[in-house]
């Protein structure tokens, strides 16, 4: 099959995690027979509205589009709601568009939508949703928008195009799967997708960065942070385990990534005296995979106030090098039991700051612990989190639907 895949970014520049899983998910399309393509926006100033190139052996379609990321709210939301307009304008004129069989579309961005319509009824093409979280539903439930402004209308107006063209919706557990049906009780197409991964580990390096020369952290034990900065991360609850932390002077807390709540760790950092932080800015993904070979720990967190249950994507990362997980979440989210079920780590309810110390403080001085669980962490992965395994559920979907 000819099947087009649809991440709102892709490598090699992008740092995000699903640039990452999208480009994982093609090779092994790839390697299984089929003919990905990636159509992705171009986030830069590009002469022709589409540029066709390869990278690593994928084919990849860059449509004009501007800049979404790191331009401030209000040009990411013009930015992504011409997506489509975009992407339209760009594919409409090529005679080979109608030979794709199947669209696998990533949400969020809910703005590729109409696209996934269009490519419906123009090209009869069996559209797959990545739906990995719930927008706009999150930003309400965070109170940054209201739940009856103009701005969410038009935020579910797009949301609701999305589900429509949408074959099949693959959510990352079942917990989602549930939130999602009390939301949206009309679907009924709906599925757990698990995040995934290439399972294989990268051998040390630091060959593009040596994080602990770089930082002089040699005699560290690293609790890393990397990826999306941002409110839904909630790293003020990060913050707080960094503070009280500063009482071991052989713990240091590295975050890498972007996003809108850079400043704030930025400013605690500087006005509480954080000195065993470091926070550095995006660096790109196969200096990331580097970075992940010299740290100890592998953190995470959402926002209390998060009401889908969501497995980050940055876990898989931290799993495929064998890191000991350690963070903590909103109430009811089924990576808790999870992760502290399958031994890979210690996840908390957000909030339980004195649990969380705990278990940071247990990592800090028992490495045989750290060791067992990051062990641990891997086989989870290993069987449930393979890139082989999404790519086989996404396919028999598609040929289940078409027989």
């Amino acid at each position: 099959m000819k099947i087009a895949l649809f991440p709102d970014d892709y490598l090699p520049c992008s740092t995000l995690v699903h640039a990452k899983m999208f480009h994982e998910l093609a090779l092994e399309l790839k390697r299984l027979g089929h003919k990905p393509v990636i159509i992705t926006p171009s986030h830069c100033k590009q002469a022709k509205r589409l540029v066709i190139d390869q990278f690593d052996g994928v084919e990849v379609w860059r449509f004009r589009n501007p800049a979404m990321r790191g331009q401030g709210k209000l040009q990411r939301v013009i930015s992504e709601s011409l997506l489509s307009v975009n992407a339209y304008l760009a594919l409409k004129g090529r005679k080979d568009i109608k030979s794709f069989d199947a669209c696998v579309n990533y949400s969020p961005t809910i703005f590729f939508g109409p696209l996934m319509r269009w490519f419906k009824r123009h090209c009869g093409t069996y559209n797959y949703l990545v739906l990995r979280d719930m927008f706009p539903q999150w930003v309400i439930d965070e109170g940054l928008i209201s739940a009856r402004s103009p701005i969410a209308a038009y935020f579910r107006f797009f949301e609701k195009v999305n589900y429509n063209a949408s074959d099949s919706i693959g959510l990352m557990s079942p917990a989602n799967v549930k939130y999602f049906s009390e939301l949206h009780p009309n679907y009924r197409n709906l599925q757990v997708l698990r995040n995934w991964a290439d399972v294989s580990p990268k051998s040390f390096s630091s060959s593009l960065i040596d994080i602990r020369k770089q930082c002089q952290l040699d005699d560290k034990v690293i609790y890393f942070y990397g990826g999306n900065i941002g409110h839904a991360q909630d790293m003020g609850n990060l913050l707080r385990l960094v503070e009280t932390m500063q009482v071991h002077p052989e713990a240091h807390f590295l975050f890498i990534g972007q996003g809108d709540e850079f400043e704030l760790v930025e400013k605690t950092k500087a006005s509480k005296g954080l000195d065993n932080l470091t926070l550095l800015p995006s660096i790109s993904q196969e200096a990331y995979k580097e970075v992940l070979t010299q740290v100890d720990v592998g953190l995470f967190s959402l926002a209390k106030t998060h009401k889908a249950h969501n497995f980050p994507g940055k876990l898989l990362g931290y799993m495929v090098q064998s890191l000991p997980i350690l963070g903590s979440v909103n109430q009811g989210n089924d990576v808790i039991e999870f992760i502290n079920g399958e031994g890979a780590g210690k996840a908390y309810i957000n909030g339980e700051d004195q649990s969380l110390y705990e278990a940071a403080l247990m990592l800090l001085q028992d490495q045989y612990s750290r060791k067992t669980m990051g062990v641990k962490a891997h086989e989870v992965l290993t069987t449930s989190f393979s890139v082989e395994a999404a790519a086989s559920q996404i396919i028999d979907t598609i040929e289940k639907a078409n027989q």
